[in-house]
């Protein structure tokens, strides 16, 4: 098994695209929304992710319905199109003085380049182990519907058996135990890897910070390239990885994924 990781430190803006192009990227930048000094919006990511994507390559990015709205149009500018999008359910939140719910999700956004048609995008159903045992007819087509095979209007589930995976999904903040403020479960980004990124590609993180999207794409079978602009974080990101990695290949050499700090854009691509 051959899986080439690296963490590099730089800006996604300039340095990541000399590693590409991606299979899939992954971008959690900051929402700007609060008055940290690390919650700053990182302007032009998104016009530099368009350059990163193969044609059958899509991006998905976290955030909140107010980070979305602000910047929509950059997306569209850029040459993205919307694909799909999950809500990341939490079990616990936070929010504004003003607002009036906690809040205990967050928004995971599926872009594609519009210069390239839906159905050559590589993106793969998920599915869960908890249907129920029923036998379904559909009466009458929806109307908003293309024509049905009639011969498919049917369908028999069983205890257990599989279901498509739903579009909200409940799992646990990494509250407690991050390394990073805003870090993602790694349970998580697997879903969103094993939907957009085939088995043995390659996944560009644009905010790797503590490097929770590389040790996912270790643990599925996919090659990953991270960058991060704070030193710190990317030494952790790195020592994380690196402990990772003889849970996926056990003879694997951790030198290899424990790159130093003075590592190049042009020497990580040589190894890459």
């Amino acid at each position: 098994m051959s899986l080439s990781v690296r963490v590099i430190q730089g800006d996604c803006r300039s340095d990541l695209k000399e590693l590409g192009p991606f299979d899939m990227l992954l971008a959690d930048p900051p929402y700007g929304e609060t008055s940290l000094d690390w919650d700053e919006h990182c302007d032009g990511w998104i016009k530099a992710a368009a350059g990163m994507l193969k044609a059958t390559g899509s991006m998905w990015v976290f955030g909140s319905m107010r980070f979305f709205q602000q910047f929509g149009r950059e997306f569209a500018e850029a040459g993205f199109t919307l694909a799909q999008d999950v809500v990341w359910e939490k079990h616990n939140g936070s929010g504004f003085h003003a607002d009036r719910f906690k809040r205990v999700h967050e928004h995971a956004c599926q872009f594609y380049l519009a210069s390239a048609p839906w159905k050559s995008v590589y993106n793969t159903v998920q599915t869960t182990p908890d249907a129920v045992a029923r036998r379904v007819k559909r009466n009458r087509i929806p109307p908003h519907t293309a024509y049905i095979d009639p011969s498919n209007c049917s369908y028999e589930s069983f205890d257990g058996g599989p279901r498509i995976m739903r579009s909200v999904i409940y799992m646990r903040s990494m509250h407690g135990h991050a390394i990073h403020p805003t870090e993602k479960p790694p349970d998580l980004l697997e879903i969103l890897i094993r939907t957009s990124c085939p088995p043995g590609g390659v996944v560009g993180d644009m905010f790797a910070g503590s490097g929770s999207c590389g040790e996912a794409a270790l643990r599925t079978g996919r090659c990953y390239v991270g960058i991060e602009l704070a030193s710190d974080m990317v030494n952790k990101a790195r020592d994380r990885i690196a402990s990772t990695l003889p849970l996926v290949i056990p003879d694997a050499n951790l030198a290899a994924a424990k790159t130093t700090n003075s590592m190049s854009v042009e020497k990580a691509r040589s190894l890459f």
